[in-house]
């Protein structure tokens, strides 16, 4: 494959993952059932805070773009590695290889910024709750909310602008069930030793920072809440271990990927499986299905809806 021809698709293999036909069908159903209940619990979270004014807050505002934010993470890579799985042959070209790891650093880099913005908005319902729609008002969220966009866009490009134009050889085989930079890279025919640093100390250094920023936002909390009320704080430590265990299934494998050294280890195919299914699923529930609130405000759209479904 030469710098000049990107039309050559490249293979994406899942070693080892799919090595008889009853594991394909074990990796297919499993698969399936994570990816569909991901997108339908997160397309009810969305759904759910548009129509009941009760939770038209910044809260459930974040929220909400979480859920979106989810779906498009995993609409990115789960339906190509789940119709993959009993090919033989997996391929993808040159361009949806490219477009699938300029979505993947968009919506990842957004999510980032999102769950400090949520982390904020938490510590500031908790420390200054008086002050609190005055601070995260509606134009406060959506400037965040424009501004962590806007940090996902210019993460990615700033990688691929790089990415786009290397040379490239006939080896096209990634062992992998998904295009990522990283294992993307190693197919050029010339030194990437210095484009290898570039993507760890972006990726990576920013996963690994954001984890960090998160986890003391969390610390902080729990401080918070402790000097506000002794007796609410065994609650919040619940309410956060189940957060934090999302945290660390969402940045854990990227900080793996992007800051173990280069060249790529088998392992890193594995690690994309949290953020592209568990993840995923699991925010509905630790997010939405625990809450008071919207677990109320589901119940109110399930009447309306069984009460129209009465009146025809």
């Amino acid at each position: 494959m030469t710098g000049g021809n990107h039309s050559v698709v490249f293979e994406s293999v899942l070693v080892g993952l799919a090595s008889s036909l009853e594991t394909q069908l074990v990796l297919f159903l499993v698969f399936s059932v994570f990816y569909v209940a991901g997108i339908l619990g997160n397309l009810l979270t969305v759904f759910t805070v548009i129509s009941d004014f009760h939770l038209h807050s910044p809260m459930y505002f974040l929220l909400a773009n979480l859920s979106f934010i989810d779906m498009w993470i995993s609409s990115n890579i789960a339906p190509k590695m789940i119709s993959d799985v009993f090919k033989k042959r997996r391929v993808i070209s040159f361009q949806n290889c490219i477009a699938q790891m300029f979505f993947i650093h968009v919506l990842g880099g957004t999510e980032m910024v999102l769950l400090i913005i949520m982390a904020l908005d938490r510590y500031v319902a908790i420390c200054r709750p008086l002050h609190y729609l005055n601070i995260m008002n509606f134009q406060t969220c959506i400037l965040l909310l424009v501004a962590a966009w806007i940090i996902g866009i210019i993460h990615s490009l700033i990688q691929l602008v790089f990415v786009v134009n290397l040379p490239f050889c006939d080896h096209n085989e990634m062992d992998s069930f998904y295009c990522d930079l990283p294992r993307f890279i190693k197919l050029a025919c010339t030194d990437t030793y210095r484009l290898e640093l570039m993507v760890s100390a972006n990726s990576g250094f920013i996963s690994l920072g954001t984890f960090f920023i998160l986890i003391i936002s969390y610390i902080f909390i729990c401080v918070s809440v402790w000097q506000h009320s002794s007796s609410g704080l065994s609650k919040a430590l619940s309410t956060l271990s189940a957060h934090i265990t999302v945290v660390v299934l969402f940045f854990g494998p990227c900080i793996f990927v992007y800051l173990w050294p280069i060249p790529t280890m088998p392992v890193d195919k594995f690690l994309a499986i949290p953020d592209v299914f568990i993840t995923p699923f699991m925010n509905p529930a630790i997010y939405t299905f625990r809450n008071k609130e919207m677990k109320l405000a589901m119940r109110r759209l399930l009447s309306q809806i069984i009460l129209k479904f009465k009146l025809f």
